[in-house]
């Protein structure tokens, strides 16, 4: 059976090479994330141990 694939062939094309990504253009303004206010969880407090009967 891999006689016949390589026969045949791959319908898919050949991977094309990786580049490095162009980044930012120069001049272009950056700007800083807008910042949200923190949000904190109340603190429970442990549970209560039942309490057994003598």
């Amino acid at each position: 059976m891999g006689g016949v694939f390589a026969a045949i062939g791959t319908p898919t094309s050949t991977p094309k090479p990786r580049e490095k990504s162009p980044g930012w253009t120069p001049g272009k303004e950056r700007h800083r994330k807008n910042r949200c206010p923190i949000v904190k969880k109340t603190v429970t407090p442990p549970p209560k141990e039942p309490s057994i009967a003598v």
